[in-house]
């Protein structure tokens, strides 16, 4: 099984924090969501992704670019800007996007 941490090089770097609660059902929801992490790993300035949703359907995924005209790049790809318009209308209660840049950044594992 995969990791469910994105690797990362060391910082400067940027996040783009997407917190969000969801409608009732899937409604294509899943099927797009994997969808978009597919296309997002495709664009230039992509680093990776995290993403956890818990049983009472608030979400966060964290997605992370090497710069901000990345970001402003990825906003504008047709297929994400129609995923956007579907999620408002279909997927999501409410959300909120925050960006920010990571200057720092470390961890720990027990396991190491």
């Amino acid at each position: 099984m995969p990791s469910p941490f994105a690797t990362l090089p060391a910082p400067p770097y940027y996040v783009v924090c997407f917190s969000s609660t969801r409608t009732d059902g899937d409604k294509g929801y899943g099927a797009m969501a994997d969808a978009m992490v597919n296309l997002a790993s495709q664009q230039p300035g992509f680093l990776g992704v995290e993403s956890a949703r818990g049983a009472d359907g608030f979400g966060i995924t964290n997605s992370y670019w090497a710069d901000e005209i990345s970001i402003r790049n990825w906003k504008k790809v047709v297929d994400h800007l129609a995923a956007q318009s579907q999620g408002r209308t279909e997927w999501y209660n409410h959300y909120e996007v925050r960006v920010a840049k990571v200057e720092r950044a470390y961890s720990f594992d027990k396991t190491e």
